[in-house]
C-alpha cells in the first residue's frame, strides 16, 4: 500500500510542500527523507509537481547515487523530461552513476545536443567510452539493450582458479546479476557457457574447457529485438551473450531488456494510435510542447474530414427529401469504422510479432474479406431492421442494410491492407492508418447511403 494511500489532501499537500522547501533550503537529509518514505508512484508525483527552480536544485541537493536511484525509479518519460530541465554539468555525475544500459537509454532519448552537453561533462573516460560506444548502436539491437563486462573466463582457467576469483573478487561480483558464466580463447571468442551449480562438485584441478557447454547460442550485436523476442518466446533463456562479427564475447543482453523494449513499442503504437505521435506526453511537460505534439496530428484532420464532409454536400438534395438518413448517415461510418479499427489492430499486432509480412495482400485479403462479410451482413441486416420498423419503410431499411453491410467489408480489408502497405512504404503504420482509414470508411459509408437512397428515392419519400 501507497504510504501517502490514507493521507487526506490537505496532508499530501502538505508533504508536497515539505519537499518544496527542502529543496529550495538544499537540505540534502530532509529531501532524501522525504523521498525514501514514497513509493515509486508517489515519487513520480512528487517530482511532477515541483517548480523548475527545484528541479534544477535535485541534483546539487541529493548526493550523485541517490539522484541516479531517483532516475532509476522514475517512468522513463518523467526520466526524460528532468533530465531536460537541467543544466547538463549537474546531471552528469548522475548519469555517469547509472548502469550503462540505463544511461545510454535516456542520453538517446534526448535532444543530441542535450546528450552532447552531459556527455562533455562525464569525467571517467571509461564510463564515457562505454556510453558512446552504446550509443553507436541503432535503438533496439541488441548491442544498445546488453549489459557489458559479462563474467567471462579463459577455457584453460581450472575450477579451483574460478573459485578464488570469485572469492578474492566477491565484492565487484556482488553487484552483478550473474546466471552464467561464459567461457573465451585466447582472443576473447566465446567458446563455452558453464552454470554456476557445475562447480559445486566438479574437480578443483579440471580445466572449463573440460566442463563448458560448447559453442552456446549467441547472438550478432546488430540483431533487432523483435528476433531476440522471438528468440525469448522459444527458450527460456535469461540472457543471451552478444558477439561482434569476428565472435568477440561483448556482453549480455537479459530478456527483461528485451521486454521492455517490446512493452515500449506496444506503448508508443498505442499512444500513436491515439493521436500523440511525438514522443510520450505527460502534463507536467511545457504547455507549448504539448500544444504542438496534439496539432500535428489534429491540423490534418481538418482536411480529411472536410473531404469526407464533401460528399454529403454533394447530394444535398436527397438528405434534404429523406431527413431520417441524416440518422443513419454517421451509425454506418462509425459501426465500419470500429471494424477496421479491429483490423487494422491485429494487422499491427501481426507486424510487430513477425507473423505478417508486408507483402501479405491476399492472406489479409482472404482472412478480412470473409469476416467483414459475415459481421457486415449480420449487422447491416440488425440495423436495417431497426430503420425499417422505426419509419416503416422496407426499402429505407435496404438502404441501411446494404450500405452497412458493404462498407464494414470495405472497412475491413482497408483496415488490414493499409498497414501492410504503409510498412512496405517505410511509414508508421500506427501513425497513419487511423486517418486514413476514418477518412476512407466516411466517405464510403456517406457515398453508399446517399446512392442508394438517390436511386429509391421514390420509395423513400
Amino acid at each position: 500500500m501507497s504510504p501517502l494511500e490514507n493521507l487526506t489532501a490537505a496532508e499530501e499537500s502538505e508533504t508536497w510542500q515539505e519537499l518544496q522547501e527542502a529543496l529550495q533550503a538544499q537540505n540534502t537529509e530532509t529531501t532524501r527523507t522525504i523521498l525514501q518514505r514514497l513509493d515509486v508512484e508517489d515519487q513520480a508525483r512528487a517530482i511532477s509537481r515541483l517548480t523548475q527552480e527545484n528541479r534544477e536544485a535535485l541534483p546539487k541537493t541529493l548526493s550523485c547515487q541517490d539522484f541516479a536511484q531517483l532516475l532509476t525509479q522514475l517512468p522513463e518519460a518523467q526520466s526524460i523530461e528532468l533530465l531536460e530541465s537541467i543544466p547538463g554539468e549537474r546531471t552528469a555525475a548522475a548519469v555517469a552513476c547509472l548502469p550503462p544500459e540505463i544511461s545510454s537509454r535516456l542520453l538517446r532519448e534526448l535532444e543530441e545536443e542535450e546528450s552532447t552537453e552531459i556527455l562533455e561533462e562525464i569525467e571517467d573516460t571509461e564510463r564515457l567510452s562505454e556510453l558512446k560506444t552504446r550509443l553507436e548502436y541503432e535503438e533496439g539491437v541488441a548491442g544498445s539493450l546488453m549489459r557489458g563486462n559479462p563474467v567471462s573466463f579463459s577455457q584453460e582457467t581450472t575450477v579451483r582458479q574460478l573459485l578464488d576469483d570469485l572469492h578474492d573478487h566477491a565484492e565487484d561480483y556482488s553487484d552483478r546479476d550473474i546466471q552464467y558464466l561464459y567461457v573465451t580463447d585466447n582472443e576473447s571468442k566465446l567458446t563455452g557457457v558453464l552454470q554456476l551449480r557445475q562447480l559445486f562438485w566438479a574437480p578443483r584441478d579440471k580445466t572449463l574447457k573440460e566442463l563448458m557447454i560448447p559453442d552456446p547460442l549467441s547472438v550478432s550485436d546488430q540483431l533487432d529485438f523483435h528476433d531476440l523476442a522471438e528468440i525469448f518466446t522459444k527458450r527460456p533463456f535469461l540472457g543471451l551473450p552478444v558477439v561482434d562479427t569476428e565472435g568477440k564475447l561483448l556482453g549480455v543482453v537479459p530478456r527483461n531488456a528485451v521486454d521492455r523494449e517490446t512493452s515500449d513499442e506496444q506503448t508508443e503504437l498505442y499512444l500513436q494510435s491515439q493521436g500523440i505521435i511525438d514522443g510520450e506526453e505527460l502534463r507536467s511537460m511545457p504547455l507549448i510542447d504539448r500544444c504542438r505534439k496534439r496539432l500535428t496530428w489534429l491540423a490534418p484532420n481538418i482536411i480529411l474530414n472536410l473531404v469526407a464532409a464533401s460528399v454529403i454536400a454533394a447530394n444535398e438534395a436527397t438528405l434534404q427529401e429523406v431527413i431520417a438518413l441524416a440518422v443513419f448517415l454517421p451509425i454506418v461510418s462509425d459501426m465500419s469504422g470500429c471494424s477496421g479499427n479491429q483490423a487494422v489492430a491485429v494487422s499491427i499486432r501481426e507486424l510487430t510479432l513477425g507473423i505478417l509480412r508486408p507483402g501479405d495482400f491476399m492472406r489479409v485479403v482472404m482472412k478480412e474479406g470473409l469476416v467483414g462479410i459475415i459481421n457486415g451482413t449480420l449487422l447491416g441486416i440488425l440495423l436495417g431492421i431497426v430503420a425499417a420498423l422505426w419509419k416503416d419503410n422496407f426499402y429505407l431499411g435496404g438502404v441501411v442494410a446494404a450500405a452497412l453491410a458493404l462498407n464494414t467489408v470495405l472497412s475491413v480489408l482497408l483496415g488490414g491492407l493499409v498497414p501492410l502497405l504503409l510498412k512496405s512504404r517505410k511509414v508508421d503504420p500506427a501513425l497513419a492508418s487511423g486517418p486514413i482509414l476514418t477518412t476512407c470508411t466516411d466517405m464510403c459509408g456517406f457515398f453508399l447511403v446517399l446512392s442508394f437512397a438517390s436511386t429509391m428515392l421514390a420509395k423513400l419519400t
